[in-house]
């Protein structure tokens, strides 16, 4: 069980389904509560347990949670994977900033042109009603004033003007007339087709056109007052708005459906959002559609009621679509209807038009006669180049996103190379933009490191040379210091670098002799080093096995092919430190760069006699110091080692006495500076002076404190060394 657990958690942690976040682990544990929770109610309700039936109320509640919380998720999860590659992000900023846009106006622009095509269908019923209004006006007003006429001229009863009109107009065959003067009916359209005669309103003081609706019925109805000598004429004329006059208005258009009940103006206080129509205007000028009307008396509102309205007239059919983008527009509108008995107009119709835009287009464009196909073309042309340039746009944005995408994702496989290692790989660069420099930085970069690495390899190589040459030369310093009955010898050797290109050496030459060597070769580094070594091979074998004694003068320290003869020289016990100066000298001289040199000295102290012999090759003069605090110093010699041949060497011999200290150091003890200055040979002194009571090696370390302190955080400038000698 365990083991399926950690299989099963592993899983869902590969691929991205282990709950980690609160949100997350909220959700689950919420799914698992509510799932328990239904389980429990479904138990409960089988066993029919009241309480279970409260379960439900939790259940509804968790899961609308629950599935909040998985929403939350899901958007998380699509937004780690959709939007982890940059292309995706930049497609989805495309959108957001380019395609979204257009969607909202391009879906607004429909929604505009659904609202005028539907407009303009009710419209087309509409004015057709008016002009109906308007013909029905027209010739009641003839009639009406034939009539009038005639009663001037003694006729009364006369229909011949509406019979002759009916004989012309087919239209008139469902509308009737009705005249009265001084409110006695003269004229009667039931003489044609019988009808009982409508009762004038008190409110028809003038004219009137408008739709009404008397006894349940609609009509187009006009009256006009007229003025005689006869008396007050009153001319009506009605036309019954039903099946044939919908027919009418719905040739060439599409369906035209006519609901003649079940709306209601009610009076309300202004409604937030109703849309408000000034309807207090003359009569001839009354229909039109509207949600919400104004009238003097206050603010009304359109209310349908609970019942779905049933319509009382349909007429025509849709036509269908022309082609495949003919879409159907279904659009409704109000029109006002007086009440004839009372003049109220609380309740009007509707009319719902269901037509095609290809006939919308042809009745808007059917007006513009010869130039409807230049219009067409025009607007053909338009959509065609604004087609052009969007796809043109979608190219560009394209091929921009891509080289976007194609920059990053080669950065994003040149750092997978860097990290394995691989610091020889370079992007490809083709372009010359912003992007591609980035690509050249980056390419400098793993060029740069590349160098670098191999720079680390090299030094490291060289450091391990180093290393290798650091515990060779440190061989070469005396471990172990043979010291005399009557001389206690010290020496000490810091190097600046890895290696020293200082020197010095304590020799045993026999029992009671003992050669002191201190030098400075010129440079540093290991060429110094190798100098280094060099004088001290040289040193101990002319020192131990004996120096050559040269044929001629000049030829002092050449080889053996030049006349030196090792079995007529000194022996080892027998050689003097200015000979030794002069053979190295010319060692040096001949197997060394002329700019390579050093400065030694050489001292060779006999314990039987007391005696230093010593000569100096340029190096700075030891100090012979007494118990008093004066001091000697150890001049006689000549010029640097290795720089000049054919050098003579002065040699100098002086006597030690018990307690004196000797004292022979480099340059890199007397020459470091700080802000004050040099540390000084002066300082170097007083430091001996002040100590001469301690042991040569605690000597050796107050003076190089010393140093260090006068040095500081700075790094060590030369090489430091030091050799006392004190005689017992």
């Amino acid at each position: 069980m365990r083991l399926f657990y950690h299989d099963l958690r592993i899983w869902l942690e590969v691929h991205g389904l282990l709950p980690t976040s609160r949100v997350a682990r909220s959700a689950w544990y919420l799914l698992g509560l509510d799932v328990f929770l239904f389980v429990l109610q479904k138990l409960l309700g089988l066993f029919k347990v009241a309480f279970g039936q409260g379960l439900g109320g939790w259940v509804t509640f968790l899961s609308f949670v629950v599935g909040v919380l998985f929403i939350i998720l899901i958007y998380r999860w699509l937004k780690v994977k959709l939007l982890w590659r940059l292309r995706n992000r930049l497609i989805v900023a495309y959108v957001f900033i380019g395609v979204t846009p257009v969607v909202l106006l391009v879906a607004l622009v429909s929604g505009s042109l659904y609202l005028f095509a539907g407009q303009f269908a009710t419209f087309i019923v509409t004015s057709g009603l008016n002009s109906e209004l308007q013909s029905l006006q027209a010739a009641n007003s003839a009639i009406g004033h034939e009539v009038a006429v005639g009663f001037e001229a003694g006729r009364s009863n006369d229909s011949s003007a509406l019979v002759s009109l009916r004989r012309a107009d087919k239209d008139w065959a469902d509308r009737e007339m009705y005249a009265w003067i001084n409110g006695k009916l003269v004229l009667d359209s039931s003489a044609v087709a019988p009808s009982s005669p409508p009762v004038v309103p008190a409110y028809v003081k003038d004219s009137f056109r408008d739709i009404v609706r008397d006894h349940d019925k609609l009509f187009l109805r006009v009256a006009e007052v007229i003025p005689s000598r006869s008396g007050t004429l009153i001319v009506l004329s009605s036309e019954p708005l039903d099946q044939h006059l919908l027919l009418k208005l719905a040739e060439n258009l599409g369906e035209v459906t006519l609901y003649a009940s079940g709306l209601k103006l009610s009076r309300v206080d202004k409604p937030p959002g109703s849309v408000s129509v000034e309807t207090n205007k003359p009569a001839d000028s009354q229909l039109h559609g509207s949600l919400s009307v104004k009238k003097p008396e206050g603010d009304y509102v359109l209310d349908t009621g609970k019942a779905a309205l049933v319509p009382t007239y349909t007429a025509g059919t849709v036509p269908a679509p022309a082609r495949s983008l003919d879409r159907q527009v279904t659009f409704p509108t109000t029109v006002r209807v007086v009440n004839w008995e009372t003049g109220d107009t609380s309740q009007p119709i509707a009319i719902s038009v269901q037509t095609r835009l290809s006939k919308l287009y042809d009745r808007l464009f059917s007006s513009l006669g010869d130039i409807a196909p230049a219009a067409e073309f025009f607007l053909l042309f338009v959509a065609i180049v604004f087609g052009i340039i969007e796809l043109f746009a979608l190219v560009i944005g394209t091929r921009l996103s891509r080289t976007i995408t194609k920059a990053v994702a080669q950065l994003y496989e040149a750092t997978k190379h860097i990290n394995r290692g691989d610091f020889s790989h370079r992007i490809p660069v083709k372009s010359s933009d912003q992007l591609a420099t980035l690509a050249n930085s980056f390419n400098s970069m793993t060029a740069s490191i590349e160098k670098l690495i191999e720079e680390q390899k090299e030094k490291q190589r060289l450091e391990n040379e180093l290393a290798i040459a650091q515990e060779v030369q440190a061989q070469l310093f005396p471990k172990q210091i043979s010291q005399l009955a009557s001389l206690e010898v010290h020496g000490f050797c810091r190097p600046a670098r890895t290696v020293s290109g200082d020197y010095y050496d304590f020799l045993t030459v026999d029992s009671d002799k003992l050669l002191l060597a201190v030098g400075d070769i010129s440079g540093k580094g290991i060429s110094a080093a190798l100098l280094m070594a060099t004088i001290h091979s040289a040193v101990r074998a002319y020192s131990l096995e004996g120096t050559p004694i040269l044929r001629e003068p000049v030829a002092v320290g050449a080889a053996a092919g030049s006349g030196l003869m090792l079995a007529s020289g000194l022996h080892g016990g027998e050689v003097s430190p200015g000979t030794l100066l002069a053979l190295l000298n010319h060692q040096l001289y001949e197997s060394t760069p002329a700019e390579k040199y050093a400065t030694l000295f050489l001292g060779i102290y006999d314990g039987h006699a007391h005696r230093l012999t010593y000569s100096n090759g340029g190096h700075l003069p030891p100090i012979v110091m007494t118990e008093e605090g004066t001091v000697r110093r150890l001049e006689a010699g000549g010029t640097v080692v290795g720089l000049f041949d054919g050098r003579h060497y002065e040699e100098g011999c002086i006597q030690l006495h018990r307690g004196e200290i000797f004292l022979a150091y480099s340059d890199g003890v007397t020459e470091p500076e700080n802000d004050f200055g040099e540390f000084g040979e002066h300082r170097l002194i007083e430091l001996v002076r002040e100590n001469r009571a301690l042991p040569l090696a605690k000597i050796s370390e107050q003076v190089t404190a010393a140093v260090d302190d006068w040095i500081g955080p700075n790094e060590q400038p030369d090489d430091v060394t030091l050799v006392l000698a004190r005689v017992r």
